[in-house]
């Protein structure tokens, strides 16, 4: 259940820097030499930070914005690293969480950790992604049927496998057996917010009650398994 972050630089000391900082706390780095690419990596898939380096990769500033408004990374936590052009003020206005000045003091970058870490782990707790294999029913608005199956689920959505070529967009009605000791009915509105061939994924928008209690125990259950099968490897590595 490690970290994964994204870190927007061309800059081999601040690469240096953010890969050891993060490195300590166990998380994964993405790396991206400019804006576009990031744009396109963060608008199919969540991520739990995003260091961006403004003002040395040409659009950094202008991405922040961007960045920000993906679906799936609407609450990711941002670092902004400004190097003159661009403001505290300013980047902080465009969606940054923190703004870290160059050249960069191990002492700012430990405190900025020391605050961003937990609030980057309670968001991946809530989008880490269990992988399941069961049918799902979903319903457009035009109250057309579509079977998928799915492939991940986690509080704030799941992926799924078409198994036909359609093409589902916008908001959905998702129905699916939860597998618990007595298999209960789950019923949610969710929004389609990335796709990748023949796998997307969907973000709940709103969950029936009594299907928001029994998918809470189901997540439980899983996260269980999950500690137990990574306790086992450990032990017999």
């Amino acid at each position: 259940m490690a970290l994964e972050c994204l870190l927007v630089t061309c800059d081999p000391t601040l690469l240096g820097q953010v890969q050891s900082g993060l490195g300590m706390h166990g998380a994964s780095l993405h790396l991206r030499q400019d804006s576009a690419s990031a744009i396109e990596l963060v608008s199919r898939r969540h991520l739990d930070g995003l260091v961006v380096d403004c003002d040395d990769v040409p659009g950094g500033t202008k991405a922040l914005p961007e960045l920000r408004s993906t679906p799936a990374n609407k609450h990711t936590l941002i670092v902004a690293v400004i190097n003159g052009s661009t403001s505290t003020e300013e980047a902080l206005d465009l969606g940054a969480d923190f703004a870290l000045s160059k050249p960069i003091q191990q002492t700012r970058w430990s405190s900025i950790l020391d605050a961003a870490v937990p609030k980057m782990e309670r968001e991946h707790r809530r989008y880490f992604r269990y992988e399941v294999d069961l049918p799902v029913r979903f319903r457009n608005p035009l109250r057309q049927s579509f079977t998928a199956r799915m492939q991940n689920v986690s509080e704030g959505g799941l992926a799924i496998r078409l198994i036909d070529p359609v093409r589902l967009e916008g908001v959905v009605v998702v129905e699916f057996e939860l597998p618990t000791v007595e298999p209960q009915a789950f019923h949610a509105k969710a929004e389609v917010v990335w796709s990748d061939s023949f796998v997307m994924g969907l973000r709940f928008l709103y969950i029936e009650k009594h299907s928001g209690v029994a998918l809470h125990t189901w997540l439980e259950s899983l996260e269980g398994q999950f500690h137990f099968r990574e306790s086992t490897q450990q032990t017999t590595c």
